[in-house]
């Protein structure tokens, strides 16, 4: 295996890490916003929090780690995303810090204000609309290369099927996955009230991320015909997914074993995430840039992959040791202390 394939699988691979962590993180924040707002707050506002009070600070470690390693690895991406994305990437910046304001305000005792929560529930959906531009404009077309210069092509991407489809597609995605790990960590705290409610949420937004995947899917088949092809070429990657999320779907209908739909849920987005980045390779950017452009030299690559590796070899016994004495100890998760 190339020291180009071993980058990028390490980099997709941190990706998906905030792909999972970030959309739980996002939902929580959106539907404590919406239960306030619907008078439902006081149902589920203690789950939300005990959850996001340990989590919160790392939630963006996995993103942190990817735009370093992107850079790292294929420092062409810096030329072409950096000139396309420097609006669309500031305005997410912007979101991620009006985010971690709205946190440390809450954490830190400051009296809640209905327009901070506002915010704090609107940028749960507005941030990852925002960052889904980069996978939107890596197909192809949004972006013209003229005399050694970069634009993006604003009217394009605004009025593309295909970029709007997936900015819903990641907006119910977040509200799905979220729902269905806050469903699980209700059914531990034993507190029905939240349990009843969360449920219904995962409920609610499942059927819309599986109708917008194949929505998005299709729609790429008129955006890239080459990606689409290669997309249905891997069909069994999104066959496991669309399993994984029947079987999801269907154990939290029958209120059973929340643990393992959660780990289905994660199963159904592994599966999609990762057969969506084997179709696109080798292209980074469609039709400009692949992995074999203007990759790093060679030692700066080992230096690379072992920093990574290394930092995801401490990074997951951190988060596990985080869920094992906050997120899923006894006490904990009931309130008791």
């Amino acid at each position: 295996m190339s020291y180009e394939v071993i980058g990028i699988t390490v980099l997709w691979v941190f990706l998906y890490g905030y792909l999972i962590v970030a959309s739980v993180d996002f939902g929580a924040g959106f539907f404590s916003y919406y239960t306030k707002r619907t008078n439902k707050n006081h149902i589920i506002h203690d789950i939300i929090q005990r959850y996001l009070s340990p989590v919160w600070e790392v939630t963006n470690v996995f993103l942190v780690f990817f735009f370093i390693g992107i850079v790292g690895f294929f420092p062409q991406t810096a030329f072409y995303y950096g000139s396309a994305l420097l609006i669309p990437g500031s305005v997410a910046i912007i979101l991620i810090a009006i985010r971690g304001s709205y946190y440390a305000f809450a954490t830190y005792g400051a009296k809640e204000s209905r327009f901070f929560t506002f915010l704090y529930g609107a940028t749960g959906l507005l941030i990852p609309a925002s960052l889904t531009t980069v996978l939107t404009i890596s197909e192809g077309g949004y972006i013209s290369y003229e005399d050694g210069h970069v634009q993006l092509l604003y009217g394009e991407l605004f009025g593309s099927l295909y970029s709007w489809g997936v900015v819903i597609l990641a907006i119910v995605s977040v509200l799905f996955i979220s729902a269905s790990f806050l469903t699980y960590y209700a059914s531990r705290a034993q507190d029905k009230g939240a349990l009843e409610l969360l449920r219904k949420y995962a409920l609610i937004w499942s059927f819309p991320s599986i109708i917008m995947g194949v929505i998005v899917f299709f729609l790429l088949g008129g955006r890239n015909p080459e990606h689409f092809s290669n997309m249905v070429d891997l069909w069994w990657m999104f066959a496991i997914s669309f399993l994984a999320f029947a079987a999801a779907t269907y154990l939290i209908w029958k209120r059973r074993n929340y643990g393992t739909a959660f780990m289905m849920v994660m199963l159904q987005y592994f599966a999609a995430f990762f057969g969506y980045g084997v179709s696109h390779f080798p292209y980074l950017l469609y039709p400009y840039l692949t992995i074999y452009d203007g990759f790093t030299n060679e030692t700066m690559a080992i230096a690379l992959i072992s920093a990574f590796i290394g930092g995801l070899l401490m990074l997951i016994p951190s988060l596990y040791f985080l869920m094992k004495l906050f997120l899923f100890d006894a006490d904990y998760v009931q309130g008791k202390k």
